[in-house]
């Protein structure tokens, strides 16, 4: 074996002149780019006329897109980094629009022959195996595929475990050239975007269950979410690629991949990009398995994986939920990568999630990213009919299933404040939307009352509530809700006997401004599955500054505690809205509700016989009621 590896060791000169004029060549990828035999390309560009080169990222300088070597190299993205963008764009450089799980394919038995391949590897072992190391993906149908493969060897690229193995009777020529892997840290730009990241990797984590398999990218977003992930169980990670923050929820073993349906205790990836710290955690681990991409990427084996969460982003969605990711208009930015693979076998995975995240805006809050249409000449990289959730700063926006009107609704509800208005406009334009929904007001969606309560019910045991402010998109929960009540519900709760809640009446108790009228919603289920079990909500009267207080519990969900969580949730908010009391009209024979506001709230301050109603007014301090308070 050592024969024949001196046999084939030999200079970069020599190895880069066995290459031919015009013919496409290969670099490996990511942190994985052979450097010493990429400079080699530009010292030797006298070799080269016309040689395509190809590959899907590489964190190199990538001088042979310089205009000065026009001559010599012509390069072919499959994925657009930051060190080719310029060159695509002013049209030095082409773009190949695929899927990355179909990249293999495309260099094996496609339209796509190798002439050369350039690799950086691990030394051999005993028997002659080299490791691909941090970069298996497309690299190993290179290597099988190039008329001739040259292969940089690092002492310092670690040895990993997989399908990462090329043997060296599959290589020409070697070059032993030992040089640090590149480093990438992915972090927000500055503390507004670090904050942001933080709120949508909150919302994120809401759709991760304990036993999840776990897709994300790399970046401010996809960090964000692992950091909230630390009081998870269970979890497993089968993904095209990741990077540092995936190290402490192994070490926290939040991470084990003990539920895995598909290599139980293993984490699969395609490849790796971050820090040397990294790099020697992957080094020799067999827990961490690296395989090509047509395998990694495969819709067909990704929904082995139950639970499947796929973690996505974008640069734009539109309100029919169409996702723009790899152009801004007509200039290519990015590229299709492993999104579409990922969000359609997520889909078709028992209880999988396919998620799409992105802040709401851009260029610093000038721009919205949820958006009435992609501009002109932006590519759809996933369907609106492949879309399940977007997810921004400001909430999940729940699509699967939905129709245009519904997902605009829950869309813009997602979007920044600023932009909200503009997009109801063009909504009701476009007839997505009802042409009578009001414009959204000033007051923001109060993220800060979502929270998830566990109550005890008699039958099904310990149940957990997710109780959230509502929201405009709620109209349809709302009637379900309304729909679902006995005719005693009706009446004892709601006031009256009504045999229908319309649109109109429905949309006028889902469009609130948060302060002086609020509602709050109790709801079971998975997001994009819930309903409604319970609704409190007060009226404000700024004048007498004071809140009409009224709460449905649904009849299977009485007798747990609820509505005396629904009274403090509402009192509370009330108080810090600057009312000074509340009130609350109820049925005289309504002894249940009577004694719900006697377990909070103690005795009324006055109690006032309305016909067969009786009025309890509670004061929360020693304020006048005749003190105003502001609608804003």
């Amino acid at each position: 074996m050592r024969s024949e590896y001196e046999k084939k060791l030999t200079t970069v000169e020599a190895a880069l002149k066995r290459i031919r004029r015009g013919g496409r060549i290969f670099i490996g990828s990511g942190c994985a780019e052979p450097g010493t035999l990429t400079r080699g390309l530009i010292e030797h560009a006298h070799f080269f006329a016309d040689n395509p080169i190809i590959h899907i990222l590489t964190q190199g300088e990538a001088a042979y897109v310089r205009p000065e070597y026009a001559d010599n190299f012509r390069h072919n993205a499959f994925f657009i980094g930051a060190n080719v963008r310029e060159a695509v764009q002013d049209g030095r450089a082409d773009y190949t629009p695929i899927f990355l799980s179909e990249i293999p394919a495309l260099l094996t038995s496609g339209p796509m022959p190798l002439d050369a391949a350039l690799i950086q590897v691990t030394p051999p072992d005993a028997q002659g195996f080299c490791s691909l190391g941090v970069s298996v993906d497309i690299v190993k149908a290179a290597t099988q595929s190039a008329r001739l493969v040259i292969a940089q060897v690092n002492r310092l690229m670690p040895r990993t475990f997989g399908d990462s193995f090329v043997h060296i009777s599959e290589i020409d020529c070697l070059i032993e050239a030992e040089e640090p892997l590149r480093e990438v840290r992915f972090e927000a730009p500055n503390a507004a975007a670090l904050e942001i990241a933080g709120q949508i990797g909150a919302h994120v984590a809401r759709l991760v269950k304990d036993g999840a398999t776990l897709q994300m990218g790399i970046g401010a977003i996809p960090n964000a979410v692992l950091s909230h992930l630390h009081q998870k169980n269970d979890l497993g990670v089968h993904t095209e690629m990741f990077s540092d923050g995936l190290m402490e929820l192994v070490a926290r073993g939040v991470v084990n991949g003990k539920r895995k349906t598909l290599h139980r205790q293993q984490i699969v990836t395609s490849f790796c990009m971050g820090t040397r710290a990294l790099y020697d955690w992957v080094d020799e681990n067999p827990h961490v398995g690296f395989y090509p991409s047509d395998y990694t990427n495969d819709p067909g084996v990704i929904r082995l994986n139950d639970d499947m969460v796929a973690i996505n982003s974008a640069i734009a969605v539109d309100l029919t939920g169409q996702v723009c990711a790899d152009s801004m208009g007509s200039r290519f930015y990015s590229g299709i990568g492993g999104q579409v693979d990922f969000m359609r076998g997520a889909a078709k995975s028992k209880r999988g999630r396919p998620i799409i995240a992105l802040p709401s805006t851009a260029q610093s809050g000038k721009v919205s990213r949820i958006v009435a249409a992609l501009e002109e000449g932006s590519g759809v990289v996933t369907s609106r009919g492949d879309v399940h959730y977007v997810v921004t700063e400001y909430g999940i926006a729940s699509l699967h299933g939905k129709s245009v009107g519904e997902r605009a609704r829950a869309l813009m509800e997602i979007a920044h404040p600023d932009f909200r208005n503009e997009l109801l406009d063009a909504a009701k334009e476009r007839r997505y939307v009802y042409g009578d929904l009001r414009r959204f007001q000033g007051h923001f969606y109060p993220a800060r009352l979502e929270h998830t309560q566990t109550f005890q019910h008699p039958q099904r045991g310990d149940t957990a509530i997710f109780f959230r402010p509502i929201r405009a998109s709620d109209e349809r929960l709302l009637q379900d809700f309304f729909y679902s009540h006995d005719e005693e519900t009706i009446r004892g709760r709601y006031g009256y006997y009504a045999r229908a809640m319309p649109h109109q009446r429905a949309s006028d108790l889902v469009q609130i401004n948060y302060r002086t009228r609020l509602a709050i919603v109790g709801l079971i289920g998975e997001p994009g599955a819930e309903k409604i079990v319970a609704v409190g909500r007060y009226e404000g009267h700024a004048e007498a500054r004071v809140a009409e207080v009224a709460f449905v519990v649904h009849e299977d969900y009485r007798k747990m505690g609820i509505a005396q969580h629904l009274l403090r949730l509402l009192t509370d908010a009330a108080r810090e809205n600057g009312f000074a009391g509340v009130v609350a009209q109820v049925l005289q024979e309504n002894a249940p509700m009577r004694h719900v506001f006697e377990k909070v709230l103690g005795r009324a301050d006055t109690t006032t016989s309305i016909g067969g109603e009786v009025m309890l007014r509670y004061q929360f301090e020693d304020v006048p009621f005749d003190e105003p308070v502001e609608a804003g």
